[in-house]
């Protein structure tokens, strides 16, 4: 087998020949990539807080009996149901208590019967003058007395079968566990917090306001609530159905507390301590914003491509707010008559062009 070798002037035009011939080739395959024009618009102004989401119903189970936590039935993230059994403490103390009340009642109801039947008997003989007026308001007496023990007798059971309830601890509601603050076997006393409870809806965005923008949060046309974008969806600002202000500040940090009560439709996904994004929105002024779509991020760098001549340069940026679907607000980078691209990846790509029909 030969192998020929050309000299290097030959080798080189070769190349170029084979270069040449591909150059029509490259050209019928270039990409045209849509581009949107930089301009200032209006959009409404305000300010951006970070807020953490919370349940609106929380509570905190206390025992409310003495003796040792006889057990815990439930864990945190369990999800339980109203009038549920989530801890049991010792009641035998409560229940001697219990079948003392039932003595008692019992002897009152002899009291009473007694009573009753002397009662009677004087009665009847005070009609027939065996025995004198006083005997007989004696043993009305004696009757209301014996009456009135009786009613305290069932008072005090009654009241020993509440605190013998008072060792079953039930869920007030539907929810969820979100803590155990003991341990079957810790000594409960009336007070000692057991577990924390929450219902899952209705949910509430709380934000501190610094006082300082106070009057400029009160003073805002829409309060908006941005929910985290899940896998394949986009973030999405919701309004909140209710509001209120706490009326004083917080000394140490010098901010007020908002709560913004979530719409159920769109809180489902939310969980408490999430954080969230809350937008105090304003009146509206001029700014230059750019479409998301067309903002590459990679790492920690923000940037976009620019239309240059007949392809593109990426050109790092600065971003600002993001006002939804009019764009993300643009500090630094681009100028006024900038045209960007759309879809930065196809931009990015060898012979990528503007398209002819901008808008």
């Amino acid at each position: 087998m030969k192998i020929f070798k050309l000299p290097v002037f030959q080798a080189l035009a070769v190349v170029s020949g084979l270069a040449l011939s591909a150059g029509p080739t490259l050209a019928t395959t270039a990409v045209e990539v849509p581009v949107v024009q930089i301009r200032a618009q209006a959009v409404p102004t305000g300010f951006e807080l970070d807020g953490l989401v919370q349940p609106v119903q929380q509570s905190t189970l206390s025992a409310q009996a003495s003796g040792r936590v006889a057990s815990l039935l439930v864990k945190a993230g369990d999800r339980v149901r109203a009038g549920q059994l989530l801890a049991t403490i010792d009641d035998r103390e409560t229940l001697t208590g219990v079948q003392r009340s039932q003595a008692q009642v019992a002897q009152a109801e002899a009291e009473l019967r007694n009573a009753r039947a002397n009662a009677e008997r004087s009665r009847e003989l005070q009609a027939m003058g065996f025995v004198s007026k006083a005997a007989l308001d004696t043993a009305n007496t004696q009757l209301s007395a014996a009456q009135a023990g009786r009613d305290s007798a069932v008072a005090g059971g009654r009241q020993s079968a509440l605190a013998q309830g008072f060792t079953r601890v039930t869920a007030p509601y539907d929810g969820w566990v979100l803590q155990t603050l003991s341990e079957a076997g810790d000594l409960a006393l009336p007070g000692t917090p057991l577990l924390t409870l929450y219902a899952p809806l209705p949910l509430r965005a709380v934000v501190q306001v610094p006082a300082s923008l106070g009057e400029i949060a009160r003073s805002a046309s829409q309060v908006e609530i941005q929910i985290p974008a899940g896998k394949s969806a986009s973030p999405q600002w919701l309004v909140p159905v209710a509001r209120s202000v706490l009326p004083s500040a917080d000394p140490v940090s010098q901010t007020i507390e908002w709560r913004l009560e979530l719409p159920t439709a769109g809180a489902g996904g939310l969980v408490p301590g999430q954080q969230v994004r809350v937008r105090f929105v304003g009146g509206a002024s001029d700014r230059m914003v750019v479409p998301v779509a067309a903002v590459m991020r990679r790492g920690e760098l923000t940037a976009v491509y620019v239309a240059a001549g007949q392809g593109f340069a990426l050109r790092a940026v600065r971003l600002g707010a993001d006002h939804g679907t009019a764009g993300v607000e643009v500090l630094a980078g681009l100028s006024a008559g900038d045209s960007v691209a759309l879809d930065p990846v196809r931009a990015g790509l060898s012979g990528a062009r503007p398209q002819t029909a901008a808008r």
